[in-house]
């Protein structure tokens, strides 16, 4: 019976779609590894479709030059479902592997896809000092809010006043602002759209990617199980219609100096109700990366 429990239903997969039901970045993804650990209508699955909507149409560096790294949690579950070059790193141990990657070998992309709680946590400090070093990578970091995988605790960007198993009364302390956080540690591009701006998102992806130098993108997601189930705020289309009316689009003349402009604002019993989305910063400049800095200072072959 313990045997008979292990296995996993596949009564619903269907082996040979037709064409019109294929999923249309087949060719991007490690069927074998489908079905995911997701739970339906998880923003996670859009993220990543998203991304790989980013690197088919708008991105203009091979897929044999990207390497995908994540970390622990849902999200870092990602690594695995695209069939890409990738590593699926221990927690918050996913920028360090991947600038090896890139420093080892400069024409390699590495592009991490995680979460706040294994980037913003254990994972903050390998994150800054990627940053302030202006290692060419892109960093693309789904925000649910929560520690979803482990069971619904608070985590760094659990906003005052949401409930999570381990604050049932409510939080009191301050959620991080993560893309103030990459701004202020030196990243040269950064950008937030949240699940509901698909198009916009993966765009913005793309631009990043194709940005020389530490890119950072914040996706906005939801977690209607652990997070939405706990603050009564529906499931995830629920949630991503709280996203569409809580949006506001800013841009570099928007928000000048002050990136607490970009503070995502929450309101126990509402949901978010103010949820900044633009670029909010973009180098144009395109300063030197810290792989091209080695090269220069060691007079290494390019």
């Amino acid at each position: 019976m313990a045997e008979q429990s292990k296995k996993i239903d596949k009564s619903t997969i269907i082996e040979k779609p037709p064409k019109e039901f294929q999923h249309p970045q087949e060719s991007l993804l490690r069927k074998k590894a489908i079905p995911t650990i997701y739970c339906p209508g998880c923003g996670i699955g859009t993220t990543i479709n998203a991304f790989l909507e980013a690197i088919s149409k708008y991105c203009q560096i091979p897929h044999d030059q990207l390497f995908v790294v994540s970390g622990i949690g849902c999200t870092g579950r990602a690594s695995g479902y695209v069939n890409l070059d990738g590593f699926h790193a221990i927690h918050g141990r996913a920028i360090p592997f991947a600038s090896g990657v890139e420093i080892a070998k400069p024409p390699m992309k590495p592009v991490i896809i995680s979460g706040d709680g294994d980037l913003f946590s254990i994972g903050l400090g390998h994150l800054a000092h990627a940053a302030r070093r202006n290692i060419d990578m892109t960093v693309i970091c789904v925000n649910n809010a929560i520690y979803g995988l482990t069971g619904g605790q608070d985590a760094p960007t659990t906003p005052v006043g949401a409930k999570s198993r381990t604050t049932p009364y409510g939080k009191i302390s301050f959620p991080f602002n993560l893309s103030h956080i990459a701004i202020a540690n030196g990243a040269t591009f950064c950008a937030r759209y949240t699940v509901y701006e698909y198009i916009q998102l993966s765009k913005a992806i793309a631009r990043g990617m194709n940005h020389q130098g530490f890119s950072f993108i914040e996706v906005i997601s939801n977690c209607h199980v652990n997070f939405g189930r706990r603050n009564n705020l529906g499931d995830a289309v629920a949630m991503r219609q709280m996203f569409k009316k809580a949006r506001k689009r800013m841009n570099e003349e928007d928000i000048g100096l002050d990136y607490h402009k970009t503070d995502i604002i929450f309101e126990a019993g509402k949901g978010f109700t103010r949820i900044p989305t633009g670029i909010f910063l973009e180098e144009r400049d395109e300063p030197e990366e810290f792989s091209e800095r080695i090269i220069d200072a060691y007079e290494f072959k390019k």
